[in-house]
């Protein structure tokens, strides 16, 4: 059950940033080709990491995403 529910947390946290990376970057009128441009990461990082298919964004790239958006961290993890 502790496997689980970890796993579970972990997916609804990977979720959560693709859902908050989406808004966020919509909401400033921002692409995805121009957002991995501004944060010095691949098209398919930042796509992958929206739609939840990185089970593991680094810190390193989530610092990138949240600068390039002018955001925290603590707004794609919310």
């Amino acid at each position: 059950m502790y496997i689980y529910n970890e796993i579970m947390l972990n997916n609804n946290l990977r979720s959560a940033i693709g859902k908050n990376l989406k808004k966020i970057r919509q909401q400033k009128g921002i692409s995805q080709d121009r957002l991995s441009k501004l944060s010095d990461l691949s098209l398919n990082t930042v796509v992958t990491v929206e739609s939840g298919a990185n089970p593991n964004p680094t810190i390193d790239t989530l610092s990138k995403i949240a600068k390039a958006l002018g955001v925290g961290v603590d707004d794609l993890i919310k």
